[in-house]
């Protein structure tokens, strides 16, 4: 115990004196603004990934987040507290090590915890007494102290004592201009004291506000709780979209009016499914874990299919809707995608409803093009592969009009918008966006989907 505690106060001395060595494992879109912010809270800050052209753009002082301040990353390394690197030796030297690593769906549509997995066994490979390492990938209830612990534990060290575990789930909302790593507070969990006071004195002199619970298993289940409740509430207004709109009602005015209830209500808005890593994500960590244990969340479950489902429902729509311009709908109509990111203004692709409506549309016998300024070239992505290397179109008045249809999925800012109403035969629209610019069509039709 005199040990833990030496080694448990020299690290909370450090922490205190901003002189304690931070590496982020991982450096995406939760990784990199957390080093980031990090080393401009006073912390030298290394920011670990295997992508090693990733790992020289960033020295380089690239923007490789397109909603960074242009200057975020060049002033950062000019500064000295902040470096990339692709050198694993690097954790050995760190006082404190946070694991930012992606953790999918399988192909199966359950956790994959194989990067969060090698994280860890790359941690444990450099790990000496005194340091903190903290998990903030998005796992199951249970998962660092019983997948990350042991890997941890390989060499002899014991968490605790030789060295500090705890957990903080990332909340980082990409592309978000109210809220930033630095002002959202930040859940902080361990199983031992030593470790939550750490985790909290070091998060604390990093964002506004540290916000400790009592174990890692809680703090696990602080993220899962969060989009679950979101996924819930997509899937139940995207359900009342269809229900009003059979009724001669319009959900995006109903959603607005009723967002004027100063208490009880929150706004959720419908939309062509759910993408990210986070929202698609979390909800499928907790239910796999629920049916683990022996209980269930069907609502969560229900939640899920008809999130799942709202792609191939969006292609029913606009088959429908092509049906009655042209006898075979979808089949061998041009159809062209607005937008291919999850959500607007990033350039992040990952579980994205757009490519996955842009699939049942070809599956119908639809030819589809896209158009996307954060995107001249289609990613590579896990979940559709076979669309990689496609290219943007040019949105001019002479390419829209050449389309049969043209379908809304991200309402991205950098759109002309008034150029799409003027020129196109027909625009389904799943943002809303040409009633919230007040744009009509020309010619053609606008029909909210």
């Amino acid at each position: 115990m005199t040990n833990a505690f030496s080694l448990y106060s020299t690290l909370k001395e450090r922490i205190v004196r901003r002189d304690a060595h931070v590496a982020t494992i991982g450096l995406g879109y939760v990784g990199l603004p957390l080093a980031l912010t990090i080393s401009e809270a006073g912390f030298r800050t290394t920011g670990l990934d295997l992508n090693k052209p990733r790992v020289d753009a960033i020295n380089a002082g690239e923007r490789v987040i397109s909603y960074f301040p242009e200057d975020r990353i060049r002033n950062a390394v000019a500064d000295g507290k902040f470096a990339a690197s692709a050198d694993p030796s690097d954790i050995g030297t760190a006082d404190i090590v946070l694991i930012c690593v992606p953790t999918p769906l399988s192909s199966a549509r359950e956790p994959d915890l194989s990067y969060v997995i090698r994280a860890a066994e790359g941690a444990a490979a450099w790990l000496r007494p005194g340091q903190l390492i903290v998990l903030e990938s998005t796992v199951w209830p249970g998962a660092t102290a019983t997948v990350i612990k042991p890997i941890l534990e390989r060499g002899g060290l014991r968490a605790g004592e030789d060295f500090f575990l705890a957990f903080s789930p990332e909340r980082e909302d990409p592309g978000n201009a109210h809220f930033s790593t630095q002002s959202i507070p930040k859940i902080v969990g361990a199983d031992d004291q030593k470790s939550r006071e750490l985790v909290e004195q070091f998060y604390s002199q990093i964002v506004e506000k540290a916000v400790p619970v009592s174990s890692l298993a809680t703090a696990e289940a602080v993220k899962l709780a969060e989009n679950s409740f979101r996924t819930v509430n997509i899937a139940l207004v995207n359900e009342m979209k269809v229900a009003f709109e059979a009724m001669g009602v319009d959900i995006w005015e109903v959603v607005s009016a009723a967002a004027t209830k100063p208490f009880g209500y929150m706004p959720f808005y419908p939309g062509p499914g759910i993408g990210g890593d986070c929202i698609p994500v979390s909800p499928v960590y907790l239910s796999w874990r629920a049916r683990d244990v022996g209980s269930s969340l069907p609502i969560v479950d229900l939640a899920r299919a008809n999130n799942d489902g709202a792609p191939e429902l969006i292609a029913g729509r606009v088959n429908a809707e092509l049906t009655a311009d042209r006898r075979d709908g979808a089949k061998g109509a041009r159809v062209l995608i607005l937008g291919i990111s999850y959500k607007k203004n990033i350039e992040d692709t990952r579980e994205s409803p757009a490519l996955a409506i842009l699939n049942c549309l070809e599956k119908m016998g639809a030819r589809c093009d896209y158009y996307d300024p954060y995107f001249p070239v289609m990613p590579v992505t896990r979940d559709h592969p076979d669309l990689a290397e496609r290219r943007s179109v040019a949105l001019t008045a002479e390419t829209v009009a050449s389309y049969d249809a043209v379908l809304v999925t991200t309402d991205h800012s950098d759109v002309d918008y008034a150029l799409v109403a003027q020129s196109a035969r027909l625009v389904l629209d799943t943002r809303n966006v040409f009633a919230a610019l007040g744009l009509r069509p020309s010619a053609g039709r606008i029909v909210k989907t």
